[in-house]
């Protein structure tokens, strides 16, 4: 009876295996279990993490593990092991910790923190008067001997208000990021390629209550930019930092009503209004602020996941500015043996001349996305041995995956065990409507192996989505609710993967109003925002288009013209020039008569995209931005060839 009944179940199990589509994935098994065991135990090790936190410190933020937290333990374990290397400076872990310390008390001086009233420090010496203003106090303005008014301290931030970094790659863009999260402020990172209306756009929807900027940015932002002077999220203007300079002092008073907090890295002379905040980090001391004034944190916190030379005790090398024929010799040079990338570097680097550091690195990792499979090929190819491992996830998403096995293409694995710790699913959509594909009971259908689908992760306590900075609205879009069954919610990422039958995850495009290009995520309204401001333009249908040899999708820009008008080139590149960042310039334009759109007067962007730019399929005038020229110039099909041939640098 028993020889029959493992006769039966060895008959049976690769029938069940079939049926369940596991049959395939059996050979990466001992790959799938290795990964859960690794994922367990690192959760293990952040759940323990957060348990000495609290332990240490019983009125820390509440859930006790953060960056704040792990860089001073870390300090008192290592101090002194060198945390960051940048050009020719070494900083050790202590020397960051009391740096970041010194800019916690800065900040916290924002927040009309009283210094001797939480523990730690005298602070400053000749400011107990500024330390001492309460929640609802303001400093009063400073002036001259000539009764002119040299500036205004602002009403204290509130706890958890944000503050915006416009800062490029330095130590101080860390220092003051940890000090920000030691005053218990949130950190709204914005990208320094913008200018004007994005800029102002960005810092709108964040939030932010001030502002920290960088010299260049702050010239950059002298003529047009502004900066948020609101002290409620209610009561918000924006001035520019000309005008706020011509008319401080008559609009003292509402200046002193609504709050302004404006600083610069180094400013190399005085200007009213604004501060030099690295002056006012080297008066501080750097003892420990107290931990309940950090700002919380949980094992949830990304930035655990994504910040983890800094919370393994390993050594960052940072760059001002990548450079591809640098590269090799910086990693040879720091004996770096991981590095982080993104697509479109590992393709600069593959399409560098031959380099003898390129082979004697000691770079036995790479992270990262967005990388193609040919060029995976290529790097690998020349620069290995190395492990590539791809992965995929949003920064404010609940979802990611990680290529651990190393399958060429694949950013992730879809197994039964994988998708037990994290759970997703990929639904079916509807490319035209822009909508999930639901049954007739209203709930949405899985896909097939090899068919495209939407990637969707269920919102729990154990995978929250925390939402937008913007506000509720913002979050409510990225949800889909009633998805398998009444009641439930999940996290729409926006984005289309392929599973295949060995349960590998490609990604295969991206849905909604933004594409990425050049690394950076394209906003496809707020391009549309600024080429709509021109008089001649009636309407534009913004959208990405793949180039062959290329990562990511170049923007591409439908134009219908206003009667009487022409197309102005050069008008349009001059406005497109001073209103956008390079990343986000439109490689493409194409001329029509009307644009195509949906049942629901939609625009097509998919169908559009699909049409590509190749002026032997198209009727409509087409034009491509000439990088050597700085203008935009008819693609012809020379121009075109040259572009397959990567003759032409878009």
């Amino acid at each position: 009876m028993a020889a029959l009944l493992l006769l039966s179940t060895l008959l049976l199990l690769p029938l069940l295996l079939l049926r369940l589509r596991l049959w395939p994935q059996l050979r990466w098994v001992a790959a799938d279990v290795a990964f859960a065991v690794r994922a367990v135990r690192c959760k293990r090790a952040l759940r323990a993490s957060a348990l000495a936190a609290a332990a240490a410190d019983p009125e820390g933020p509440e859930g006790g593990c953060s960056l704040a937290w792990r860089l001073a333990q870390l300090a008192r374990q290592r101090p002194t092991h060198t945390f960051l290397i940048h050009g020719a400076r070494r900083f050790s872990y202590a020397e960051a910790e009391r740096t970041s310390n010194r800019a916690a008390r800065a900040f916290l001086r924002a927040r009309g923190w009283r210094a001797g009233s939480g523990g730690g420090g005298a602070g400053r010496a000749g400011a107990d008067e500024r330390a001492s203003l309460g929640a609802g106090d303001a400093a009063p303005a400073e002036c001259g001997e000539d009764g002119a008014t040299r500036g205004t301290a602002a009403a204290p931030l509130a706890p958890g208000a944000t503050v915006a970094l416009l800062l490029p790659s330095s130590p101080e863009f860390l220092w003051l990021w940890f000090g920000l999260a030691k005053a218990g402020l949130r950190t709204a990172f914005v990208p320094t390629a913008l200018r004007r209306g994005p800029l102002l756009h960005c810092l709108r929807s964040c939030g932010a209550r001030a502002l920290v900027l960088a010299p260049g940015n702050h010239e950059q932002a002298r003529g047009e930019g502004g900066f948020w002077l609101a002290a409620e999220p209610r009561s918000c203007a924006f001035l520019t930092l000309s005008e706020f300079l011509e008319s401080l002092e008559p609009d003292l008073p509402a200046l002193r009503a609504l709050g302004l907090h404006l600083w610069a890295v180094g400013l190399e002379t005085h200007v009213a209004g604004i501060h030099d905040v690295l002056a006012e980090v080297a008066a501080e001391v750097d003892e420990p602020v107290p931990g309940h004034l950090s700002a919380p944190g949980s094992m949830t916190d990304t930035c655990l996941y994504i910040f983890t030379s800094g919370t393994t005790g390993a050594t960052v090398v940072l760059k001002s500015k990548f450079s591809a024929g640098q590269f090799w010799e910086d990693c040879q040079q720091h004996r770096v043996t991981v590095f982080q990338y993104i697509g479109e570097l590992c393709r600069y680097l593959v399409n560098q001349p031959p380099n003898k550091a390129e082979r004697s690195h000691k770079i036995r990792l790479a992270v990262g996305s967005g990388l193609r499979p040919d060029t995976w090929q290529r790097f690998v190819r020349r620069f290995g041995p190395l492990q590539v491992l791809e992965t995929y996830g949003l920064t404010e998403g609940n979802v990611a995956t990680f290529n651990y096995t190393g399958q060429l293409g694949a950013v992730g694995r879809a197994s039964w065990l994988y998708k037990h710790l994290f759970p997703f699913s990929l639904i079916r959509y509807d490319v035209t409507s822009g909508e999930p594909v639901r049954d007739a009971q209203g709930h949405c259908v899985t896909t097939a192996p090899g068919e495209p689908g939407l990637l969707v992760a269920p919102v729990s306590l154990q995978s929250p989505f925390l939402g937008y900075a913007g506000g509720p609205e913002l979050a409510q879009g990225k949800l889909l609710h009633d998805v398998f069954r009444p009641g439930d919610t999940f996290f729409n990422t926006g984005d289309l993967l392929v599973c295949d039958d060995q349960g590998f995850l490609r990604f295969h495009d991206r849905t909604g109003d933004t594409f990425r290009w050049k690394g950076e995520n394209v906003a496809t309204t707020e391009v549309a925002e600024v080429f709509e401001a021109l008089d001649f333009i009636q309407e534009v249908n913004i959208y990405g288009v793949t180039v062959p040899g290329h990562e990511g999708r170049a923007g591409m820009a439908g134009l219908v013209l206003r009667p009487p008008h022409t197309l102005d080139l050069r008008q349009l590149y001059t406005h497109m020039c001073e209103n956008l960042p390079p990343y986000a310039w439109p490689r493409f334009l194409r001329l029509q008569e009307s644009l195509a759109t949906t049942e629901t007067f939609k625009q097509q962007k998919i169908r559009m995209a699909s049409e590509g730019f190749d002026p032997s399929t198209l009727c409509d005038p087409l034009y491509i931005l000439d990088q050597t020229e700085n203008a935009y110039l008819p693609l012809t099909p020379a121009r075109y060839s040259a572009l397959l041939a990567g003759n032409l640098r878009i």
